[in-house]
């Protein structure tokens, strides 16, 4: 019975003497792979640096911009600007009319002439129409001149929304005043029309 105490006595102190053996580790999950640093290839490393990542919790989207309707701009003329339409162009066709069937005429200065004082009853002739040639190609290039002018006045005018009726009126005055007055100066100059001109409006006033 000693023996059986010696025994289980040298068990006991063997076992104590040697330490527990470890357990073994448990298999880990490779780590996730980085987004920076030298697992990262430069072509990610240079899109993550552009772009960084935003957490669309702590930054929503911001909302699209609200698109305002653009107005369409406005075509339409008003009664004014149309009834100053319609009286411009048609003075202008009126001027242009009368610009070419008056051109002609003057520009065979003996015939213009002779119709002249034919229509004021004066009883008289030039004594050299073909002096009065360069005086009426001076009218005539008076009015196509002045005719153009107030054709390219009248239409810059329009595009501007500006009344325009006024300029054919005034181009039409000034260009009239400024041709008669060429156109007479070949009838005054010649004495003998002069003084018929002159015996006829004494004989009218009288």
């Amino acid at each position: 019975m000693s023996g059986d105490a010696s025994t289980t006595g040298s068990e006991a102190s063997g076992n104590d003497g040697q330490a527990p053996s470890d357990p073994a580790p448990a298999p880990t999950s490779p780590p996730p792979r980085p987004q920076y640093g030298e697992y990262a290839t430069p072509e990610e490393q240079r899109a993550r640096i552009r772009q960084p990542a935003v957490d669309p919790l702590t930054h929503p989207a911001a909302p699209p911009a609200p698109v305002e309707p653009v107005a369409a701009p406005a075509t339409g003329l008003s009664s004014g600007r149309l009834i100053d339409r319609v009286f411009t162009f048609g003075l202008l066709g009126y001027g242009l009319f009368s610009v070419l069937t008056t051109i002609p005429s003057v520009v065979d200065y003996g015939t213009f002439a002779a119709s002249i004082l034919q229509t004021l009853g004066v009883d008289a002739t030039l004594a050299d129409p073909a002096a009065g040639r360069s005086w009426g190609l001076a009218a005539a290039l008076v009015l196509g001149v002045g005719w153009v002018a107030a054709a390219g006045a009248s239409w810059l005018n329009l595009r501007a929304r500006r009344l325009s009726f006024w300029i054919p009126l005034a181009a039409g005055f000034l260009c009239n005043v400024l041709s008669s007055v060429l156109l007479l100066i070949p009838l005054l100059s010649d004495p003998t029309v002069r003084s018929a001109l002159e015996q006829a409006l004494v004989g009218t006033t009288g």
